[in-house]
C-alpha cells in the first residue's frame, strides 16, 4: 500500500470513550525513547553497542508524561543489567512546546533534552554521558476515525569512557538521525521508529540502525457456545492487546563486523464479552458475522428479532452507526436555555437521543444535506453517500489525484465530480469494488445486509490494515 507509505501524526493524548460499554481503548503506541528498546508488563530490553559488540540490557524502565498549558514533558528512567552482571543507568527528561492550530485540526510539537544522566558499567570500565544534544519535529493531523502523525529527529550524545589502570579516558560521540511515524483510533495504534547511528570512536566509526514499533489493537472474535440447550449458540469478544518489536542491523568494523539481532515483547491480552444478538432472520445469510458483529457493539440498536437484511438502510442510521464505530467525540450537549436549540437540519429533531452524533458530523465535514436545509434521514442511503462517509471520517478524499482524473470505473462518469474523490480513495484502500463489469453503481440503494459488510470492511481497515501499513510494510520492505 505505497499510496499511504508516507501518513504520520502525533498522539498526545489517550485515546477516550464515549460509543461502547467497553473497556478503554489503546492508550498511544509508541517505542520507549530513541535506543530501538521493548517492553511489556514487567521488564525493558533493549541491545547497547558502544563497546564494539552487542550487549543486552533487560530491567526495569519508567515512562512518566506531564501537561502544562502547552508544553508536554516526558521522562524515561532505566536500571538494566545484562546476563554478565554489567549495569546500566539512564534517566531523560524530554520537553516538547505543542501548538493547536485552530480550523486546520492539526497539531505540530518540538521537542528538547531538558536534563540527561548515564552511566554504562562493564567491571572497571565506564561510558558516562557527558553531553546530549537532541531536536525531534512533530506534526499531527487530528481526524474523526483516525488521527496520522509523522516526525524527525536529530541528536548527537557524547560518552567520556575510562578504562584499564591507572585510568585512561577516550570520547565516543554517538550520531543519531532518526524518523517515526503512527497512527492512533478507537481501534488500535501504531508507531514506528526508524534510527540510524554513527558510533564515533578513536578505533573507528560503526554504523546502526534500529527499526522499533509498539502496537496496541482491539479486535473481534467470535467464541462459539457448545451446549446445545442454550439460550444462545455464541457471541463475539473484544481481544485488546498490544506487542513491541524491534530489529538492530550493525557494521561494527573494529569490533563485531555485521549482524543482526531481534527483540520483542508482548502483553497478556485483555478479554471483554459483548452481549450476545439473537436475530432469527440471518441463518445462511452472507452477512450474518459482519450484522451480530456490529450488533454486539451496539452500532445497530435493534429491538426486535428480526433484522431485516434486505430491506434498504436509511441515511440516519448508517450515519450514526459509523460514528459509533470510530468512536467518534460528541460535541456536548449543551445545557438547558431558554432559546429552543435549532437542529443543523430542519428535518432533524435536538431530543432525538443520537442527534448530537448528526451535529458533531456536520461540525467535523464528514456529512452534508441532500440540500442546505435537509438530512432526510429516512431515504436509503447510496453507495455513493456510504463511501463519502467512510473516507470522509478519515480524512483522506484530499489523497486523490488532481481533479479531472477518471476512477477505474466503467460508470465514471456517473460518479458525481463531489464524490469522485471519495469514490477513488475507498478503491484504492480496499473498502470498495467494481461489479463484474466493473461498475460502481453510485446510486444504489444499500440493504441493511450491505451496510454491514461495508462497514464490517471499515473496522477491518482501522484494526489490520493500518497496522500492517505502518509496521509490517515498513520493516520487511
Amino acid at each position: 500500500m505505497k499510496f499511504f507509505m508516507k501518513l504520520r501524526n502525533w498522539i498526545l493524548f489517550s485515546i477516550f470513550l464515549t460509543a461502547f460499554s467497553l473497556q478503554a481503548a489503546p492508550a498511544a503506541a509508541s517505542p520507549i525513547d530513541v535506543h530501538g528498546g521493548v517492553m511489556n508488563e514487567y521488564e525493558y530490553t533493549e541491545v547497547f553497542f558502544l563497546t564494539g559488540h552487542p550487549v543486552t540490557f533487560s530491567g526495569k524502565a519508567v515512562v512518566t508524561e506531564k501537561e502544562n498549558k502547552n508544553t508536554l514533558t516526558r521522562t524515561y528512567r532505566f536500571t538494566l543489567t545484562s546476563n554478565q552482571g554489567d549495569r546500566l543507568t539512564r534517566s531523560v527528561n524530554y520537553a516538547a512546546t505543542v501548538n493547536e492550530h485552530e480550523g486546520k485540526s492539526q497539531t505540530t510539537s518540538q521537542f528538547e533534552v531538558k536534563s540527561y544522566s548515564e552511566k554504562v558499567t562493564f567491571g572497571k570500565d565506564t561510558y558516562t554521558l557527558v553531553d546530549y544534544q537532541y531536536s525531534e519535529g512533530i506534526v499531527s493531523d487530528n481526524l474523526p476515525a483516525s488521527s496520522f502523525y509523522s516526525g524527525n529527529m536529530v541528536g548527537r550524545k557524547t560518552y567520556k569512557y575510562e578504562y584499564d589502570t591507572p585510568k585512561k579516558q577516550d570520547i565516543i560521540t554517538v550520531h543519531l538521525n532518526g524518523r517515526n511515524m503512527g497512527y492512533k483510533n478507537f481501534w488500535g495504534a501504531t508507531e514506528t521508529q526508524l534510527i540510524d547511528s554513527e558510533i564515533v570512536t578513536p578505533k573507528g566509526s560503526a554504523f546502526i540502525t534500529s527499526k522499533a514499533s509498539d502496537s496496541k489493537s482491539r479486535v473481534m472474535m467470535y467464541e462459539p457456545f457448545d451446549p446445545s440447550l442454550s439460550s444462545f449458540t455464541g457471541g463475539h469478544s473484544v481481544i485488546s492487546s498490544s506487542d513491541m518489536v524491534s530489529e538492530y542491523t550493525y557494521n561494527i568494523p573494529y569490533g563485531a563486523g555485521k549482524g543482526k539481532a531481534e527483540l520483542q515483547k508482548k502483553n497478556l491480552p485483555k478479554v471483554e464479552r459483548l452481549i450476545v444478538p439473537k436475530f432469527r432472520d440471518l441463518d445462511r445469510h452472507q452477512a450474518k458475522d459482519s450484522i451480530e458483529k456490529l450488533y454486539s457493539l451496539g452500532i445497530f440498536d435493534e429491538n426486535s428479532q428480526f433484522f431485516s437484511p434486505n430491506t434498504p438502510m436509511n441515511r440516519y442510521q448508517y450515519t450514526v452507526g459509523i460514528l459509533k464505530a470510530v468512536d467518534l467525540r460528541v460535541l456536548e450537549q449543551p445545557k438547558k436555555s431558554k432559546v429552543p436549540r435549532v437542529p443543523v437540519f430542519t428535518d432533524l429533531s435536538t431530543k432525538d437521543s443520537n442527534y448530537m452524533y448528526l451535529e458533531s458530523a456536520v461540525e467535523k465535514g464528514i456529512i452534508t444535506g441532500v440540500t442546505p436545509d435537509l438530512f432526510k434521514p429516512d431515504n436509503p442511503v447510496t453507495r455513493v453517500q456510504a463511501v463519502a462517509i467512510l473516507v470522509r471520517a478519515l480524512g483522506m478524499e484530499g489523497r486523490a489525484p488532481s481533479p479531472g482524473y477518471k476512477t477505474q470505473y466503467a460508470d465514471d462518469r456517473k460518479i458525481s465530480a463531489w464524490a469522485k474523490d471519495s469514490v477513488y480513495v475507498a478503491t484504492e484502500i480496499g473498502l470498495v469494488k467494481g461489479n463484474e463489469h466493473n461498475q460502481f453503481n453510485p446510486q444504489q440503494q444499500l440493504t441493511r445486509a450491505q451496510a454491514a459488510l461495508l462497514t464490517s470492511r471499515f473496522l477491518d481497515f482501522l484494526e489490520n490494515d493500518l497496522k500492517q501499513n505502518y509496521r509490517d510494510d515498513i520493516f520487511f520492505q
